[in-house]
């Protein structure tokens, strides 16, 4: 599975790395709201989240739901904008202003779109136009509780009113926080968007793209840039621009937009993932062979100390032939080396990439 843009025809012109304060602010709200998705913030996030006055804490519970679990496009307003060509705002306030160019139709489309499971990658009538999608909106924010749902109401009858509110939290988070975080991260994330720049001007899009993730490639023959994700998706720059964001609150999060009629957007976090980070399929591989009740057997056996076949044949009761396909498959999921020493050939676990095993899989699953 995977996400996979089609950027046939995209000069290099039309590519660029710009960093997003609004982006930035939003990912911060994220992990204020689960910092176990970022385990190296949990310090941060609890003297911030103590620090909050009640008030702004209550406000940010109403309308959680736009960075909990996922993450809104109402964080990237200059994607929306007519043209598909525009680029992030230098400051917050610039942000805030392209969030004030966006219709009250898509404000309440990009509020509402993972909570209540709109349609992302379509052309249909949303919630402000259709009885329906109404109907079924309100329905799913209730599922998440009587304040998601008060929330998706007053967006429903009055978007202009929950806009002031929206950029009067923002504000405040601005003041309360936020600020403090854009001095120390902001120029890190402008130096690593001139960095890829320079990198897509002197060696072209494929290795500037291999600089932002291992996850991330381009086939130059096709046209098409591979985003290795836990879910499938295709995307198309036609006329727009393909904009890169770097963030630094958002590792292991790489996020495409691909929304009906906006620009193609890739946010990417600026310390990048181990080389050698395994993919999705490879995950998938690793966990499949371990799961195996014959394979668990033998791994305990290889965990101790390396084994030939016939050892492990014995120790296990079965036969040669039907321990070497076990062994196959443990070595094409990479959980094993096989070495020679003499006539022997000697099996073992590679413990590394094993032990390694749970934080791959919490970053492929949230990647």
């Amino acid at each position: 599975m995977s996400m996979r843009i089609d950027v046939t025809g995209l000069p290099p012109e039309r590519v660029t790395f710009a960093p997003s304060p609004l982006a930035e602010l939003g990912m911060s709200l994220h992990v204020l709201s689960d910092p176990d998705h970022h385990p190296g913030l949990r310090g941060w996030a609890a003297s911030v989240s103590a620090a909050l006055d009640r008030d702004l804490a209550d406000r940010l519970s109403q309308a959680d739901f736009l960075w909990r679990t996922t993450f809104s496009d109402v964080f990237a307003p200059f994607a929306g904008l007519p043209g598909r060509r525009a680029v992030p705002g230098e400051t917050l306030a610039d942000e805030m202003e392209l969030l004030d160019k966006l219709s009250d139709e898509q404000f309440v489309h990009v509020a509402l779109e993972f909570t209540c499971r709109l349609d992302y990658d379509m052309l249909h009538p949303g919630p402000l136009d259709s009885p329906e999608m109404r109907a079924r909106s309100l329905e799913l924010a209730a599922a998440r509780g009587s304040v998601q749902e008060a929330f998706a109401r007053r967006l429903l009858e009055d978007p202009p009113a929950v806009r002031a509110w929206f950029r009067e939290l923002i504000r405040d988070c601005d003041e309360a926080f936020f600020a403090d975080i854009w001095d120390r991260v902001g120029p890190q994330l402008a130096a690593d968007a001139r960095e890829k720049n320079e990198l897509l001007r002197r060696r072209g899009l494929a290795r500037a793209l291999a600089a932002v993730s291992t996850a991330v490639s381009l086939d130059e023959r096709t046209g098409v840039v591979t985003v290795d994700k836990l879910l499938a998706g295709r995307a198309t720059t036609g006329e727009g621009n393909l904009a890169l964001v770097p963030t630094s609150l958002g590792r292991p999060h790489l996020m495409v937009l691909s929304r009906y009629g906006w620009q193609v957007t890739l946010t990417y976090p600026v310390t990048a993932p181990a080389p050698g980070s395994p993919t999705v399929e490879q995950l998938t591989l690793r966990m499949t062979a371990l799961a195996h009740p014959v394979r668990m057997k033998l791994c305990r056996h290889l965990a101790r100390t390396p084994h030939t076949t016939s050892e492990l044949a014995q120790a296990l009761g079965m036969t040669p032939p039907e321990i070497s396909r076990h062994l196959g498959v443990l070595k094409k999921a990479g959980v094993i080396v096989t070495r020679r020493h003499g006539r022997y050939v000697q099996h073992q676990m590679d413990l590394t990439t094993v032990a390694r095993l749970g934080t791959d899989f919490i970053e492929g699953v949230l990647r």
